[in-house]
């Protein structure tokens, strides 16, 4: 499982971080195993079987043509989302696809990749299995993958194993949220400082640097296009992009600094983002793409409010990251980030939890206030169900950000009124949240089978 923050935050497609990116992900991994045995030219057909969630929402989360591009060689933080449906459309019209790039089969994608949604693999609810059979007919391999979060995808294998994550080279490791307040009473260290030196020591602190500095450029990227793009959401529900309208309406109104629209341009951001996910535009999981929107916003908020951030811009950026980071790291390692496995407060309530740590530590926020906010954050989303409508990350996924990253604003500031003492600690809501999400009905765990997907006409 994830070890590190660069492997936490990562540029991806959307819509989905599990339905998407992962599928690809394992996609890719399954062609390059076959090419690594000298099993390419021997293969003559591919079956992909999508299992459990996957297979429920998978034609709405675009998992179909993440595993064609997969097979074909294409990974999510390279492939142009302006090619994805060129490119899967040229497979079904001719029924050839190129495997791993570099050998063509026949590929009839509505016959090799099969939707199984009433079939949960073992492990886990986002299953894939692959099959490549030669010209014979015969077995040449098999592999189960499963996506659990965030687009981290194991195999068979690594899913299996009870050894716990390698934490490496890490300098302070922190299992839980009271190991890693041990750790800056320890040092002295702030939460951010505590997880550079770890990822110092993993990666090189400019490497580090480079890639948090990159994951903020693309989310801002990611603001600015979907604060400009208007038109109609893909998938049938004719959703309207509301973002550049509503981005319109505020600079008419008022500017970014003035404090009676503070919380409507945090809305904003997130939605601009997730309306960009939805499209399937390309996006920083955060730790999903479905909750994507509030870490950007509640950062983006943060340049306008936090003094001396316009001073030090990629210094404050990199600590409200690693700070997220390091809360985002704890949630997945104790209890989930997949709303296939726990629903949507492991995507939603775990990414407030996130924006509201990183939020606090800029303000300047005490260790114990930071996790007290991260706290605050994921407590008030127990229990959040994952019901997308019609299958699709649109209804309520794109709203539930905005209100989210307001949220998490909230958890940061009620923090830092107290003094970090508080009944109900981090550690203790990471696993109420599991225990919650072991307890909850499948149907509200992304198989749109439940809730809101049930009693909304997707229509």
């Amino acid at each position: 499982m994830t070890v590190s923050v660069l492997d936490l935050f990562t540029v991806g497609i959307g819509p989905s971080s599990s339905h998407t990116v992962g599928p690809m992900r394992a996609a890719y991994r399954f062609a390059t195993r076959l090419s690594d045995e000298a099993l390419l030219e021997e293969t003559a057909s591919v079956r992909c079987e999508l299992h459990g969630s996957l297979g429920a929402t998978g034609l709405g989360h675009g998992s179909v043509p993440a595993v064609v591009l997969g097979l074909a060689g294409e990974q999510p933080h390279l492939v142009d989302p302006a090619v994805i449906d060129p490119a899967v459309e040229l497979v079904r019209a001719t029924g050839r696809l190129l495997l791993g790039g570099k050998r063509e089969i026949g590929f009839v994608v509505d016959r090799d990749v099969v939707l199984r949604g009433d079939v949960r693999l073992p492990h886990h609810s986002n299953g894939l299995r692959f099959t490549a059979t030669d010209a014979a007919g015969a077995v040449l391999a098999r592999r189960d993958y499963f996506s659990v979060g965030g687009g981290t995808v194991l195999d068979e294998d690594e899913v299996t194993t009870t050894t716990a994550p390698d934490p490496g080279p890490d300098v302070h490791p922190f299992p839980t949220a009271d190991a890693l307040l041990a750790a800056t009473r320890a040092t002295g260290l702030s939460i951010s400082g505590v997880v550079l030196a770890n990822e110092r020591a993993r990666h090189g602190e400019d490497a580090t640097r480079a890639h948090l500095l990159a994951v903020r450029s693309a989310m801002r990227g990611c603001i600015a296009r979907g604060t400009t793009t208007e038109g109609v959401l893909p998938g049938g529900l004719r959703v309207r992009r509301r973002a550049a309208a509503l981005r319109r309406r505020l600079e008419e109104e008022a500017p970014p600094a003035d404090p009676r629209h503070a919380m409507e341009w945090v809305t904003l951001d997130a939605l601009a983002v997730n309306e960009e996910n939805a499209a399937g535009g390309r996006v920083v999981t955060a730790p999903t793409n479905g909750a994507a929107g509030i870490v950007p916003a509640v950062l983006h908020h943060a340049a306008r409010v936090v003094p001396g951030f316009a001073a030090d811009p990629d210094d404050h950026a990199v600590r409200f990251l690693l700070t997220a980071g390091a809360i985002g790291l704890l949630l997945k390692r104790n209890a989930s980030i997949s709303g296939a496995e726990v629903g949507c407060q492991g995507e939603v309530g775990s990414a407030c939890s996130m924006a509201a740590a990183g939020l606090a530590e800029l303000l300047g926020g005490t260790p114990e206030q930071v996790e007290n906010a991260a706290e605050i954050g994921i407590e008030h989303h127990l229990g959040l169900t994952c019901d997308p409508v019609g299958g699709l990350v649109q209804i309520p996924c794109i709203e539930r950000n905005g209100v989210a990253a307001v949220t998490a604003i909230t958890a940061a500031r009620m923090a830092l009124r107290g003094d970090g003492t508080h009944r109900v600690s981090l550690d203790t809501a990471i696993r109420t949240m599991r225990a919650t999400g072991a307890d909850m009905s499948t149907k509200y765990k992304e198989t749109a089978r439940g809730g809101l997907a049930l009693t909304v006409v997707a229509c």
